[in-house]
């Protein structure tokens, strides 16, 4: 009979397989339990453990298999796994530690106090694992050296690729993920790499000086940052990349998965600051903690409110006279924080993306300021003409709303250009540039302007 694949739908946790998952746990019924969660992938596993408490997630955890208990744990986010860890005692925690890959490792640790950590690192039974967390944890966790792993497969050049062969089979029991075998010499220099293609189908009694390749190597230094990183593996399509120190020795590797992490989190990092979130905070950390991270740019926005409206308060003599001038202080101000929001999102995108040629400062302005005279011409033309058949034919009103709305998208594409390339100079994350601040700027500024010409004019 002809064997039939059976493919798992796609795990959606209900209130109703949630609440059988929590009286199992309470009912100690650990073969029932098993039986519900053995065909779950780890991260619908690790879906319930959101929804669970401190100690009825760690009932779960500890019934699974310790390798996929320890994926489990690794993948968790940050501020989850803190929580979640305090209910485990160091020698708990040791045994995980034992099996992820060490820069997994060093991120768990680094989450955890001091002494905690240090019996942790005392506790491990891989000593190998234990000096590589230690190697690790002298790294900035967003460089080179912070993001790389130890785990990965080197031979030495002068060895045959039958040596190869069987130094993969002892390395490989440690490294979960084989992309390419590293080649170095008698002092650790990386050489090159050697593909498990190649490696297949070389002759018996080849030696590996004769496959490797030297030419191809792209490597990163320890110090080099996660963006110097993600480009390279963007730009040359890796899956891994290897780490050397300033003499050029093999320390490490980078993979893919961490790469994507990196990207992740500093993506998440530019939203939250472009949205006027001063701190990493997500929807379920506590109200004290959301209030914080978003009160000083809701203050800093009020204060440039006040400003804003001050200088309204100084053309309240040419706003009693002209009460129609009024009606078109909305437009100004919406029009003049969308297109600085606009020009500030595409500078930051392109400080972001390094792999194409680096433009100089004078040709970004030059093609800032052709798009925004062109935006600005169709601004001020629609405007008068809206103007006209609001207000039955006052043309001079339509004249200045219009010559106020060409001034303004000028002036904010401008700022929005500028700002951000400052902020890049000064080594400040340019994404601060967007949002509120760009906003309430070119309030304050498209407000006088507005009143400056009204004045001038009628």
């Amino acid at each position: 009979m002809e064997e039939i694949n059976v493919q798992h739908l796609p795990f959606e946790l209900t209130k109703e397989f949630l609440e059988e998952i929590r009286q199992l746990i309470i009912d100690q019924a650990k073969d029932e339990i098993i039986a519900k969660i053995e065909d779950l992938f780890p991260a619908d596993i690790t879906s319930i453990l959101y929804e669970l408490n401190g100690d009825e997630s760690k009932y779960l955890v500890q019934l699974l298999d310790t390798k996929i208990a320890a994926a489990i744990i690794s993948a968790l986010d940050t501020d989850d796994r803190k929580k979640f860890l305090k209910n485990f005692t160091s020698k708990e925690i040791s045994a995980y530690i034992n099996i992820v890959d060490s820069d997994d490792a060093v991120d768990i640790l680094n989450e955890q106090p001091v002494r905690i950590r240090e019996e942790v690192i005392a506790l491990l039974k891989d000593r190998e694992q234990a000096r590589f967390i230690i190697d690790l944890m002298h790294y900035d966790e967003d460089c080179a050296g912070g993001l790389m792993q130890k785990e990965l497969i080197k031979i030495n050049v002068t060895q045959t690729v039958t040596e190869c062969v069987e130094e993969i089979r002892r390395q490989a029991e440690d490294v979960e993920k084989v992309f390419s075998v590293y080649v170095v010499d008698d002092d650790g220099i990386l050489l090159g790499t050697v593909s498990l293609k190649k490696i297949i189908l070389a002759k018996r009694g080849s030696k590996i000086q004769d496959v490797y390749e030297a030419d191809e190597i792209v490597s990163v230094q320890t110090y080099s940052t996660g963006e110097e990183v993600a480009d390279l593996m963007q730009k040359y399509d890796l899956e891994a990349i290897p780490v050397v120190n300033i003499q050029g020795r093999l320390l490490g590797r980078i993979t893919i998965d961490d790469v994507v992490d990196f990207i992740t989190e500093s993506a998440q990092e530019d939203i939250q600051v472009m949205a006027g979130i001063s701190e990493d905070v997500e929807e379920d950390d506590s109200v004290w903690l959301l209030v914080r991270s978003r009160l000083p740019w809701l203050i800093g926005g009020m204060v440039g409110s006040f400003l804003a409206a001050k200088i309204i308060d100084r053309f309240d003599d040419t706003i009693a006279l002209l009460p129609a001038i009024s009606a078109f202080i909305p437009l100004i101000g919406s029009t003049g924080g969308n297109v600085g929001i606009q020009s500030s999102s595409l500078i930051v995108q392109s400080l972001a993306d390094k792999s194409g040629l680096d433009t100089t400062l004078w040709k970004r302005l030059q093609k800032v300021f052709v798009v925004a005279l062109i935006n600005a011409l169709i601004a001020a033309i629609f405007a008068f003409g809206c103007s006209m058949l609001i207000d039955s034919g006052e043309i001079m009103l339509s004249i200045t709303v219009s010559l106020s709305l060409f001034a303004v998208v000028m002036l904010a594409s401008l700022m929005g250009t500028i700002t951000p390339l400052v902020l890049n100079q000064l080594k400040i994350n340019p994404a601060v540039a967007s949002g509120p601040f760009i906003t309430t700027t070119n309030d304050i500024l498209g407000y006088g302007v507005y009143f400056m010409i009204v004045y001038f004019l009628l």
